[in-house]
């Protein structure tokens, strides 16, 4: 797709000839990709279902799947790098992937504040989870305009660069809201641990809440703060290194080089999906919730 129209634009003439990705894809790096996605796609299918937290399906297993479908592609180019239909399904299921992912720790969120206290948070806990989750779905769509307009200017022979810059504004759209979640999250945390609450205990269950809160906050709900910060960073640095990469052009340098591909893309999303297998909100948070949930009239958080 991209490649047809660097042939056609005399703008986009720095093409290698090897191919539209201006080099040959790993064959080894493919495999261990897609073998990575593989494992952590079905360990969260299981893992969903075991603890009954449904919404990993449109998240964690929604970017296992794309990332598998775009390594896959990658994978397949390795031995016919001049093929364009997989360079295209690479681009967009990679571009595409991890925003989903990045809900996921949204969502994280609003249990972690239910089971610390509401009462640390500027915002209601579901409010956190409408507000970032639906500013990633609008994100998302973006970039799946951005794509389908870039496909449509290449089907015609025409510079795709139309659909690179929505791309592009979905992707930034995706970093300001992980700074706007990591600020409202920060907020929260600092309160809790200086004890500088919003409001009173309302209910018997964040009273319960206070109490507990002398006696310490649980191992477990460290884990789980440790594994969205980490989580968080990596999913970041990847919007940082695609927009970068797509503000320096299809035929720039950054796109033009596998390894900070490998790296700032694959190697991101594989440690931040993994990261969401090991440290599981159901191993984690959902222990720690039950303990609470006789006090709770709201779902438990494997209902949510």
């Amino acid at each position: 797709m991209l490649w047809l129209a660097r042939a056609s634009s005399p703008d986009l003439s720095g093409n290698t000839g090897i191919g539209p990705y201006n080099y040959v894809p790993s064959r080894d790096v493919g495999i261990a990709f897609v073998a990575l996605f593989a494992i952590s796609t079905v360990a969260h299918i299981v893992q969903a279902v075991r603890f009954r937290m449904w919404w990993l399906f449109p998240t964690a297993v929604f970017c296992g799947v794309f990332e598998l479908v775009g390594w896959s592609a990658r994978l397949y180019s390795s031995a016919n790098p001049r093929a364009l239909v997989p360079f295209e399904i690479q681009i967009s299921a990679t571009i595409t992937g991890p925003t989903p992912l990045i809900a996921a720790n949204f969502v994280i969120l609003e249990y972690i504040i239910k089971t610390l206290g509401p009462r640390y948070s500027r915002l209601s806990p579901k409010l956190y989870t409408i507000l970032f989750c639906s500013s990633d779905a609008v994100s998302l769509t973006i970039q799946g305009v951005g794509g389908a307009v870039a496909a449509i200017a290449a089907g015609n022979g025409k510079n795709p660069t139309t659909g690179s810059t929505i791309m592009l504004a979905g992707i930034i759209m995706q970093m300001v809201a992980i700074t706007l979640f990591v600020i409202f999250s920060s907020e929260f945390l600092l309160r809790y641990v200086y004890d500088r609450p919003l409001k009173l205990p309302a209910d018997d269950l964040e009273r319960h809440q206070a109490i507990a809160y002398q006696l310490g906050m649980d191992p477990r709900m460290k884990l789980s703060l440790y594994a969205m910060g980490f989580s968080t960073t990596c999913l970041f640095i990847r919007a940082i290194y695609r927009t970068v990469e797509l503000t320096d052009g299809w035929n720039g340098k950054i796109i033009s080089t596998q390894l900070y591909f490998n790296v700032l893309d694959g190697g991101m999303v594989a440690l931040a999906i993994f990261t969401l297998n090991i440290f599981h909100p159901g191993f984690l948070i959902l222990p720690i919730q039950r303990r609470f949930h006789p006090l709770d009239a709201t779902p438990s958080y494997g209902k949510a």
